[in-house]
């Protein structure tokens, strides 16, 4: 891949925004995001390139073909073992949970990036906390007095459905409070459950330190600019959910600094069909070519800030877990299919464990999509088998993407 420098040399220094063709706009957010045209993980720590460029890799309890946060590293480099990704997670000390987009693995090393956020809740969750203080206390000594536990060793007696905020018991409402001020975190997981602790028993003190709100959010936009490669003031407030009047002081602040260059791209515009000032890290690559095959999984970052999926890949999707079966359009769990460097479809995909086949629920093209999309998805289908450790692919559903019946799992 080659280093491009956009638009017109003269217009940049003149002042003027530069350009972005829509292709240019992809290839760039492509590479932002870890895809290459040499997708090999290293044989050393195999894992960093990735978590370095994702910042922050979603977690999600949806467990039908893998879980949410295994797929990015998949889909950017093939099949790998996700038990040495969990070591790199969980066992290095490097890595921690917070609400960085949804609940999401981050670098410890970042985790003081968001202890506005924590004071956010702590004053959102005042009358809840009022409410909890005799369980938050008995919470906490615990925790100080017998180390990490789940929920099921923190109860109180048998467990009693506490109302409709997911049935959550007393205790549960409790530790969760806590996690989202700061003060307990998760220092593993049993399946989906955390195991919690008390912050200073499992952090460095590094980890615990605190960055001013105005520093830490310009560090995250900057962080997002990065992981992003082109992006708008929305684009980049939703990578850490940053309020859009912060994120604008914050992307304000790094122009300034020659960190952020605006730039407009071909068919980027606004509600009023104006065109839309976009924000090119000064570091961002814009490959001359780039073209990369790839299932996602629906909270990958690429896809996960919908308004931005259809801007640069004219791709309208929405996650169908909580539509009523009958009324969904392409099924339960669809992934988005990535062919070319475009989104070419999406898959519904289900892990038949005891039968050891990964079942094709639904699979749809989207208009336009390449001629070989079909072929491109059979490979990628046989690959995600593999990698899951099942024996073959079973194409049972709807959709009008033609695929084999029936296929083995490969490499």
């Amino acid at each position: 891949m080659t280093h491009h420098t956009p638009g017109d040399p003269q217009a940049e220094h003149s002042g003027r925004p530069a350009s972005l063709s829509a292709a240019e706009a992809r290839r760039t957010g492509l590479a932002a995001q870890g895809f290459t045209a040499t997708p090999r993980l290293r044989k050393r720590r195999p894992f960093d390139a990735a978590l370095e460029k994702l910042h922050v890799l979603q977690i999600d309890s949806v467990n039908v073909f893998a879980r949410s946060h295994y797929l990015p590293v998949f889909s950017r480099h093939g099949g790998y073992d996700p038990e040495a990704l969990d070591r790199q997670l969980w066992a290095s000390g490097e890595y921690t949970e917070y609400w960085a987009h949804e609940a999401a693995f981050i670098p410890v090393a970042d985790r003081p990036l968001f202890h506005w956020r924590m004071h956010d809740f702590r004053a959102r969750h005042t009358e809840r906390a009022q409410q909890l203080a005799p369980m938050i206390e008995r919470v906490r000594a615990q925790l100080s007095a017998e180390g990490p536990q789940f929920v099921r060793q923190l109860e109180e007696g048998p467990r009693v459905a506490r109302g409709p905020w997911w049935d959550w018991s007393e205790t549960k409402h409790a530790v969760e409070v806590m996690f989202a001020r700061g003060e307990v975190v998760s220092a593993g997981r049993e399946g989906f459950q955390r195991r919690y602790a008390l912050a200073e028993q499992v952090l460095p003190a590094a980890g615990l330190a605190e960055v001013p709100r105005v520093d830490a959010q310009r560090q995250l936009i900057e962080r997002a600019a990065r992981s992003l490669g082109v992006a708008t003031l929305a684009d980049l407030a939703d990578y850490h959910r940053i309020r859009a009047a912060e994120a604008r002081a914050a992307v304000r602040d790094l122009a300034d600094a020659g960190v952020l260059v605006p730039v407009t791209v071909a068919g980027w515009t606004t509600s009023r069909g104006e065109p839309e000032t976009a924000w090119l890290h000064r570091d961002a690559r814009v490959p001359s070519r780039l073209a990369p095959h790839a299932l996602l999984t629906p909270f990958d970052p690429l896809v996960w800030f919908r308004p931005r999926a259809e801007r640069m890949f004219n791709f309208h999707y929405r996650i169908e877990i909580y539509t009523p079966q009958a009324k969904r359009q392409f099924g339960y769990y669809c992934l988005p299919l990535l062919v070319d460097g475009r989104m070419a479809g999406r898959i519904d995909l289900k892990a038949d464990r005891a039968g050891r086949a990964l079942l094709v629920q639904a699979a749809w093209q989207e208009p336009g999509a390449p001629a070989r999309t079909a072929e491109v998805a059979t490979q990628l289908l046989a690959r995600a088998a593999a990698w899951q450790g099942l024996s073959e692919v079973r194409v049972t559903g709807v959709g009008n993407l033609a695929l084999p019946a029936n296929f083995t799992a490969e490499n």
